[in-house]
């Protein structure tokens, strides 16, 4: 909690301030922003799947220093220890007693890079810290800054070496998203972006504080959510259970975790109301990690995405009339809305997120 206060005209200046900034250095889609943002707000964590090179590290380093929160990239690899991550008692012989020396998680926005490389138990070293923002260190609890962010990255393509994340511990992120590769025109102003510093690393000035990040987490409790948006949730991720070609759908968790993400999404796009379309337009990076498939359905190579985008069409969606107007059109209109509560914008990779049947999957 904290004392600041914003309005949501407020709450959609901040996003737009942020978006510009991290854009200042790293080429990435407003449609991927608008899902790292939700989950940020969202009080959730970040997977981001995606092949070497496409940004990952930056994006979250970037994120970090434009929201004005501490950042820690931690390396996995296979020898890394739960006591790496979380840190232990280390004997002081001055005091002659043991102290806590506090691991790389006790910061705002810790980089998991490359997850999947680290085995099971040093994965799930992060489980506690994820769900409650604290750990447990030889029977005592610490607690963790806040507000508290996770962005974990793994690399789809080389799988030697690697520990598939568990169900529980892919559950525990808020979204999962993928950058893509860049159109040229992307890639060009990449290059631009390079000449113009000396640095190899681009760095930005923040935009905010902690207290505004806590601010817009708060904001994004109050966001109403009608009956029907809710049991909308609820109705695609019943379908994702039912579906003959997962194992294990959308868990009650799950649902949670999508209503947390539709809220915040709603404050991202300058609203105190959630609509049919901010579903829409976050179920696959809110459900499509959470589906556990099917021995055939895996070896025919469904994606998913597939699984979601087939709950999306299957129900119907819900005619909403909220009794309150759009609040800050005219701030969205000056600033540049599109990316940010535009629903049909397309991604880098062809897909039209309005559009199940669009592009190829993430």
């Amino acid at each position: 909690m904290t004392d600041q206060e914003l309005t949501v005209d407020e709450a959609t200046a901040v996003c737009l301030d942020v978006v510009e900034r991290v854009e200042e250095a790293v080429v990435v889609e407003r449609s991927v922003l608008f899902e790292t943002l939700s989950a940020v707000i969202a009080r959730g964590h970040v997977l981001v799947e995606d092949v070497p090179g496409t940004g990952k590290t930056v994006l979250a380093r970037v994120l970090a220093e434009s929201l004005g929160l501490g950042f820690t990239r931690l390396q996995f690899t296979p020898d890394l220890l739960p006591a790496d991550v979380t840190g232990s008692n280390v004997y002081n012989e001055h005091d002659r007693a043991f102290e806590f020396a506090e691991g790389p998680v006790f910061t705002n926005v810790v980089l998991a890079d490359e997850i999947n490389r680290a085995p099971p138990k040093t994965q799930a070293a992060l489980l506690e810290s994820m769900e409650e923002g604290q750990v447990s260190v030889d029977g005592t609890t610490h607690e963790l800054p806040e507000p508290f962010v996770v962005i974990a990255t793994q690399n789809p393509v080389e799988q030697e070496g690697t520990f598939r994340l568990p169900e529980a511990q892919r559950d525990r992120f808020a979204v999962k998203t993928s950058m893509g590769y860049p159109e040229v025109e992307g890639e060009m102003d990449l290059l631009d972006k390079r000449a113009s510093r000396r640095s190899l690393a681009p760095s930005v000035d923040p935009v905010v504080g902690p207290d505004t990040v806590l601010a817009l987490q708060d904001l994004a409790e109050d966001v109403r959510v009608d009956d029907k948006v809710r049991r909308y949730i609820i109705e695609i991720a019943r379908e994702t259970r039912e579906d003959g070609r997962t194992d294990i759908g959308v868990s009650p968790r799950g649902v949670q975790r999508v209503f947390e993400a539709v809220r915040a999404g709603a404050v991202v796009a300058g609203r105190d109301y959630a609509t049919p379309d901010d579903v829409k337009r976050l179920a696959r990076a809110t459900m499509a990690h959470r589906l556990v498939m099917t021995t055939e359905a895996t070896v025919e190579g469904v994606d998913p995405e597939r699984v979601v985008a087939d709950a999306l069409s299957a129900v119907d969606v819900p005619a909403v009339s909220p009794d309150a107007p759009d609040p800050g059109g005219s701030e969205r209109e000056t600033r540049g809305e599109a990316g940010l509560d535009d629903p049909g914008q397309p991604r880098v990779d062809g897909r039209n997120d309005d559009d199940p049947d669009a592009g190829d999957p993430r």
